[in-house]
């Protein structure tokens, strides 16, 4: 099963601010749910009160430390580990990785692809991206302009881990 992760970050490496998405990208939105969909997708627990739901069309586990810890409509796991399992188990293909920043920086290293949004513009915000690791070439890259819909410039770009023999 491959592992990606897919996250939208500032140039100033932001991600967040004030548990949420610190811009609107109507564009990125609808690439995010184009990627995913039909996929198991793995979040913390922070992300998904933000989100406050499952999302649809997408198998949603739900990592945290919180033994006590409930999400209606998901797969609750407590361990890296369980939760890549559980994907596996499943017979999934790509487990997404979806963040936040605590998430990103466990389950890296695993990651053999990553989509990226970069967001074309240096954004306020408390919350920001672990480094990515080494070995990342960039298979392709489309760009996109600021408009009504999306409140700054931003690039998706894909990016795939280099087989270190």
């Amino acid at each position: 099963m491959l592992i990606s992760a897919i996250v939208a970050i500032s140039e100033n490496n932001v991600i967040g601010r004030d548990g949420h998405l610190p811009w609107h990208l109507s564009a990125d939105l609808k690439h995010f749910k184009a990627i995913t969909l039909g996929h198991h997708i793995l979040l913390g627990r922070k992300n998904y009160q933000d989100i406050n739901r499952p999302l649809p069309g997408r198998t949603n586990i739900v990592l945290t430390r919180d033994p006590n810890f409930e999400a209606p409509g998901c797969s609750v796991c407590h361990s890296l580990e369980d939760a890549i399992a559980v994907a596996e188990k499943a017979g999934e293909t790509e487990l997404f990785i979806i963040g936040g920043a605590e998430i990103y920086r466990m389950a890296l290293p695993f990651c053999k692809k990553l989509y990226l949004t970069r967001v074309l513009a240096s954004i306020e915000g408390d919350v920001k991206m672990p480094p990515l690791g080494e070995g990342w070439v960039k298979l392709n890259e489309e760009c996109g302009e600021s408009d009504e819909k999306n409140d700054f410039p931003y690039a998706f770009q894909v990016f795939e881990r280099e087989n270190k023999h």
